[in-house]
């Protein structure tokens, strides 16, 4: 069995409910063994030597009311070689834990906090985890953006020794996946890139464009100027044929709501005479239009 030499965050917000998991490695596709999680249960990562069976019997003893500490216990007690594992668990109720075995190859360690734990085997020493785990806890945002931020402070405080190949971000809740059919609100993957952290984090970004939900104060009323600029922008993508007038008429909103379509912006469009302040500024850029036309 191959080694799986990696660093990971697994944490858990409570405020929105929400566990997640992010991973990197010199390793093609970390995201396709690393990470697990289940809305009202826990997340799991499981590394080094992985033994995958972690992954889903983890969740489901903590689905069942065991905490982090237990459920734990319980998978190494079943596990013969559990000195080649490494793996990290926060429960429903956020508690974590974390296990390094004794033979899981050097550097390799682990922290735990308040709601979260950090782990890394193979590394180029221990200041890879202290900077996620410092920087986890003195980010702001959502869970997905603490993650991002905590895996790139690993990573260019030394991560994987052996380079870097691959990352992934797993954040679940409650009907948070697309469309509310189930709980993967975010699971993003680089499997094969020089940088992926950094790729990584422009994913969550563009995750937060396409899926995020308009807030009150990025709603901008569509004012004259602002519908003449609309017409010019439609017009130039090639979806508004009329004259330009500066009156946000049907016409100009059958053609701006199906541009949202076609760039797959349709999470963040306005059925009334407002648009989302995201959802524009993306599409001024991507046609070519300055700031303000």
């Amino acid at each position: 069995m191959r080694p799986y030499a990696t660093f990971s965050i697994v944490a858990f917000d409570p405020a929105r409910q929400e566990w997640g998991v992010a991973v990197a490695s010199k390793f093609l596709a970390a995201g396709a063994v690393v990470p697990w999680a289940r809305a009202g249960a826990g997340a799991v990562a499981t590394q080094s030597y992985a033994n995958t069976r972690f992954g889903p019997e983890g969740l489901a003893r903590m689905a069942e009311g065991l905490s982090a500490e237990e459920t734990l216990a319980a998978l190494l007690s079943e596990d013969p070689e559990r000195e080649k594992r490494q793996v990290g668990l926060v429960d429903r109720q956020g508690r974590a834990a974390a296990f390094t075995g004794s033979e899981c190859l050097p550097w390799a360690g682990h922290r735990v906090g308040e709601g979260f734990c950090c782990q890394g085997n193979l590394l180029v020493d221990e200041r890879t985890l202290e900077a996620m785990a410092e920087t986890f806890v003195k980010t702001s945002g959502e869970l997905a953006d603490r993650l991002a931020a905590a895996l790139l402070a690993g990573d260019r405080a030394g991560g994987d020794r052996r380079g870097r190949q691959s990352a992934a971000i797993l954040v679940v809740r409650e009907g948070g996946g697309y469309g509310g059919f189930n709980d993967r609100y975010m699971d993003l993957r680089v499997d094969d890139d020089p940088d992926p952290v950094v790729k990584l984090k422009d994913l969550v970004e563009l995750h937060h464009l396409y899926f995020g939900v308009s807030r009150p104060e990025d709603l901008l009323p569509i004012d004259e100027a602002l519908a003449r600029e609309i017409q010019q922008l439609l017009r130039h993508a090639g979806y508004y044929s009329g004259e330009i007038t500066g009156v946000y008429d049907e016409a100009t909103r059958r053609a701006l709501e199906t541009l949202f379509g076609i760039e797959n912006l349709e999470e963040r469009w306005q059925t009334g005479d407002r648009i989302d302040r995201v959802a524009w500024t993306f599409l001024r850029r991507r046609f070519g239009f300055a700031e303000g036309g």
